[in-house]
């Protein structure tokens, strides 16, 4: 089971991830990448993979060692669970950046490798975003000037 649910995580965020890069002014995929949602697929697959590895995972992230993550993440069960845990997290990081370019306006040719980026090597993506963001300020909302009384 858990070689199929190591094979699914990706297969299950792979559609979300395809609209982002390859479809990013369709209509669909602004409704459907706005909700947090898309992460669901995943997260239910890394808690079918970490429920039953509790006991070996919790010493691991309540007292980290180098030689206890790497015994965990030696296992099965343990890249599993870790490969889950990287793709939920990189979806979710890879949404916001592609929502947050898009009140932007960075355009889509910019975003795709940004977001490959994100994919391959998530923290670099992130990186990269961050980098991008900095060149396409958000531009201010204007208030209404306060009517005078009277």
């Amino acid at each position: 089971m858990t070689a199929t649910l190591f094979t699914l995580t990706f297969a299950v965020a792979a559609p979300f991830w395809a609209l982002m890069i390859l479809l990013p002014r369709w209509s669909w995929t602004a409704r459907i990448i706005s909700s947090p949602l898309i992460v669901l697929p995943v997260v239910v697959i890394y808690g079918l993979l970490v429920i039953p590895a509790f006991g070996e995972v919790l010493p691991a992230v309540t007292s980290p060692t180098l030689d206890g993550v790497r015994d965990l993440l030696g296992t099965s069960d343990g890249a599993a669970v870790g490969w889950a845990h990287m793709i939920a997290f990189d979806l979710f990081v890879g949404r916001w950046a592609w929502l947050d370019s898009r009140e932007r306006g960075v355009p889509a040719l910019v975003m795709a490798p940004v977001l490959v980026l994100t994919i391959l090597l998530g923290p670099l993506g992130l990186a990269a975003y961050l980098g991008v963001r900095a060149r396409w300020p958000r531009s201010a909302v204007v208030a209404p000037a306060p009517q005078p009384l009277g």
